[in-house]
């Protein structure tokens, strides 16, 4: 641990400790961010508070003090360059055990709510459901012809999730977007291969037509997902020099 690591630390640290002793309001009335030294502090102690995940962790607020203290005085740290790498390795280790089963119980939780979903919305007026599980609503139905699995489309699309959270969209973008038909997420290939040009859907997609328990960064596990679909036209056929990558918020 170099002398820079563990200056940021300190700082990141003696932030942290003053957030446990006082509320965010008497703290903004207190400090400001004026100087690029009290910028420089906070955006340290913003780093260092996101990383070490520090609502899932208890700090020991005594441990802390003693470690600024020793750092103030100039006193020789009381963990050795190897037990503090080690104490850092074992804290990785338990963040990584805790996201994962933090991910794990997303994952049960949004494939029972996302199923609850499906099977409810499958009873709404409108929608039609597809062997696989997709689910769709024809919003306008086009006239053109529909796409063969060869073809690019031009397409304007929304994505959300069940609570409502856009993760993509080429009408914020105010640009449409060009794929290839099965480069996509199976529950986008299917709708495609049976949107006439000049349609508009919204889609209903089963995660396991789409990201399933993997997900991405911007999609949780096991997630339903949710699009407005609007296919502009076929534009050519796929040409792998042309393609895009799929809408995933990422």
């Amino acid at each position: 641990m170099n002398k820079l690591a563990m200056a940021a630390g300190v700082i990141s640290v003696f932030a942290l400790v003053a957030c446990n002793e006082k509320s965010g309001s008497e703290i903004e009335s207190e400090v400001s961010l004026d100087t690029l030294e009290q910028k420089v502090a906070y955006t340290i102690g913003v780093s260092i508070a996101q990383n070490t995940r520090i609502d899932k962790f208890e700090f020991d607020q005594a441990a802390f003090n003693l470690a600024i203290e020793d750092v103030k005085s100039g006193a020789e740290a009381r963990l050795s360059d190897e037990e503090m790498r080690a104490t850092m390795q074992a804290f990785q280790t338990m963040q990584r055990e805790m996201m994962a089963k933090e991910r794990q119980e997303a994952a049960v939780k949004n494939l029972a709510e996302g199923q609850a979903f499906l099977k409810s919305n499958a009873e709404q007026e409108g929608v039609e459901e597809t062997d696989s599980g997709l689910q769709y609503k024809v919003i306008t139905a086009g006239t053109g012809p529909i796409p063969a699995p060869e073809d690019q489309v031009l397409v304007h699309y929304r994505g959300t999730l069940l609570d409502g959270t856009e993760f993509d969209s080429s009408y914020k973008r105010n640009q449409p977007a060009t794929f290839g038909v099965t480069r996509l997420i199976p529950g986008w290939v299917e709708a495609l291969q049976l949107m006439p040009a000049g349609s508009k859907w919204e889609l209903f997609i089963p995660s396991n037509l789409a990201y399933g328990e993997s997900g991405n960064p911007s999609i949780p596990p096991n997630s339903v997902l949710k699009f407005e679909l609007e296919l502009l036209e076929i534009v050519a056929r796929e040409n792998d020099e042309d393609e895009q990558t799929e809408p995933t918020g990422e």
